[in-house]
C-alpha cells in the first residue's frame, strides 16, 4: 500500500536540513544535504506508519493539502511516498 504525506524541509543555520511532517505527530528527520534529509524523512515516515499500523485500531491522519501548510521563507515542501507491504491477514 502506498502512503503519501507532505514534509517540510528547512535549512539549518549550522548546516544541513531538518524536516517535519505536519500530519505525522513527532515524525522528524535531518540530513547533511537535502537528498540525505529526503531519504531520512522517507525512513522516518515508514517507521511512523509501520508502528501505527501495528496498533489494534490504527489511526492514520488525513493528508494535508500542500497549499494549506504554513511555511517560512526558504522552506521546501515535498510529498514523501512510502510503500508498505502487508503480510499475514492483510489484503492488498
Amino acid at each position: 500500500m502506498k502512503f503519501i504525506y507532505p514534509a517540510v524541509f528547512s535549512k539549518r543555520e549550522e548546516g544541513g536540513y531538518k524536516c517535519y511532517f505536519p500530519d505525522l505527530e513527532y515524525c522528524e528527520a535531518t540530513g547533511d544535504t537535502l537528498d540525505d534529509a529526503i531519504d531520512n524523512a522517507n525512513e522516518a515516515a515508514r517507521t511512523w506508519l509501520t508502528v501505527e499500523l501495528e496498533e489494534d485500531v490504527p489511526d492514520l491522519p488525513f493528508v494535508s493539502d500542500i497549499s494549506d501548510i504554513p511555511v517560512r521563507e526558504g522552506d521546501i515542501v515535498r510529498n514523501i511516498s512510502v510503500n508498505i507491504r502487508f503480510y499475514e491477514g492483510w489484503d492488498e
